[in-house]
């Protein structure tokens, strides 16, 4: 029997393992794209690649698992690592710990940052119906005095200080006390009020234009590119012709102006150097805010190995600017998570002339200090401006960002003057990177620094937001609330005219 069993052995294949295709990086909890629950994921470096893996117990997508591009260059995603600065806590959490991330937002003592930009969705109505947005906005609700007063107190009593509060939709112009909603968060002590718009009002309605430049807000302007065909496919028609006499108006005004483009794939990804030109030469453009396009609302269908990332937008700046912008002027933002987010500034001279302050100013090792204090000869003063302007709550155009960027050059003395005039001739490129159900990452969740306030006094990360099912919640209560308003009045109104009609019978009665 020994001797069968050798000569058995000796005539079987010889099996072989393999090597696994990639690396295992880290494990975190992610999103079932398909039934919403929180599931394990998994980190693996592939082919100079970053992906994220996982797999639904429940046996969504027929059992397979999911594998989504997260970056394209797994040297940098691992290098942007070290500016993963500790977060600032907020003064006053508003919800307890009770069921884990994500299910208690409003932040819970377990978030690792406090708000560096509010969001107020003033409204669902929108005068577009465009087929990337990620707010399914349409018909819906207005949010009253009282709950903007709510939303933005949360926020002061959260901050002390509070730096940045965004009016957003819907199309917030379209809300009849915007004006006032403004006015209040001034009232309240925010030091920069943004108002996040596609604009078309600013040129359809020129008397309520004017009043809303009387106001000062920044513009978050939605700008996808220079060609009609991209705002066919990203906003259902062609924009371009008053896009461009949008900007004009915003020049004729005076406001600072933040051009917001939504990258999606084979639509505009090579419009990218082309934005960054147009901007730098147009009077009312203080920066370019590139943003991939997000996989909720409207927008759900794609291939998730095949997404726009943070280093392709750089990667296409770097190619296209003419050695005005290079992938190395591009450093990520400490304050969230730094794959979410990278900012660069410039200083454009009275020649025309671009200066990148990473070229002039050693960001990197600054930033570094401010997450690691390995530099013991760097100066408050100078810690203290980049930690600012390399933060969500810097605000394009504003006095504290041309007081920061002075800061940070100080030593060089370049540059001299007025705050205000100095702010006009920032010019900075952001990139940002927000989450959807495939690339869902608790991780990066946790130290959001982007909210959305909520009637009932929360605060909930925007990437929570938009893929745990609060912007569901919030939309029917809200509903409900507008449907017992009416009701009040209905019932207000008619005891009005009983009560008038006693009266009258009174008084005849009485003659």
């Amino acid at each position: 029997m020994a001797t069968d069993r050798k000569q058995s052995d000796s005539t079987s294949p010889k099996r072989i393992m393999k090597t696994a295709d990639s690396v295992f990086h880290e494990l975190t909890r992610s999103m079932c794209p398909e039934c919403k629950d929180i599931i394990n994921g998994e980190i693996h470096l592939t082919d100079g690649k970053v992906v994220l893996r996982k797999r639904c117990p429940r046996g969504c997508n027929n059992g397979k698992q999911w594998e989504v591009l997260i970056s394209p260059d797994a040297e940098g995603y691992l290098d942007q690592q070290r500016y993963n600065k500790p977060g600032t806590i907020p003064l006053e959490f508003s919800t307890e710990i009770n069921e884990g991330c994500p299910y208690d937002c409003g932040l819970c003592p377990d978030h690792k940052q406090h708000a560096c930009l509010v969001l107020i969705e003033v409204n669902t109505a929108c005068d577009l119906a465009c087929p990337t947005c990620f707010a399914d906005a349409g018909p819906g609700f207005n949010i009253t005095m009282d709950e903007c007063e709510t939303m933005l107190d949360t926020f002061v009593r959260t901050e002390a200080e509070p730096e940045a509060i965004q009016f957003s939709g819907g199309e917030p112009t379209l809300h009849p006390q915007l004006f006032d909603f403004m006015k209040l968060a001034k009232a309240k002590g925010v030091r920069h009020v943004m108002v996040n718009t596609n604009g078309l009002r600013i040129v359809r309605d020129p008397e309520w234009a004017a009043e809303f430049a009387a106001l000062n807000p920044t513009v978050y302007f939605q700008f996808d590119g220079l060609r009609d065909s991209t705002y066919e496919a990203l906003r259902g028609e062609p924009l371009l012709e008053e896009k461009l006499k949008v900007l004009d108006k915003l020049a004729e005004f005076d406001l600072n102006t933040i051009l917001v483009a939504a990258i999606e794939r084979d639509v505009n990804e090579d419009e990218i150097p082309e934005i960054i030109k147009f901007g730098l030469k147009h009077p009312a453009v203080r920066a370019v805010m590139f943003q991939p396009v997000t996989h909720t609302g409207r927008h759900l269908e794609f291939d998730p190995m095949n997404r726009v990332t943070i280093p392709e937008v750089i990667e296409r700046i770097d190619g296209g600017t003419d050695g005005i912008f290079v992938k190395s002027d591009f450093v990520p933002v400490p304050c969230c998570h730094p794959s979410c987010q990278s900012v660069t500034y410039s200083y454009i001279d009275e020649d025309g002339g671009v200066v990148p302050l990473p070229r002039i100013v050693d960001v990197d090792e600054y930033l570094d200090y401010i997450t690691n204090r390995t530099f013991p000869d760097i100066t408050g003063e100078v810690r203290d401006a980049l930690e600012g302007l390399w933060s969500s709550s810097a605000t394009p155009g504003g006095n504290k960002l041309a007081d920061d960027f002075c800061a940070a050059c100080a030593d060089l003395g370049l540059f001299n003057g007025e705050s205000k005039e100095i702010a006009k001739r920032i010019f900075s490129i952001s990139i940002k990177d927000f989450q959807d159900p495939y690339t869902f990452d608790i991780k990066k969740l946790m130290k959001c620094c982007v909210e959305i306030a909520t009637p009932d006094g929360r605060l909930i990360p925007f990437c929570s937001y938009n893929n745990v099912g609060y912007r569901e919640e919030v939309k029917e209560e809200l509903m409900k609330q507008r449907a017992r308003d009416r009701i009040s009045r209905i019932n207000a109104s008619a005891l009005s005219k009983t009560d008038a009609g006693k009266s009258a019978a009174t008084e005849q009665d009485e003659s």
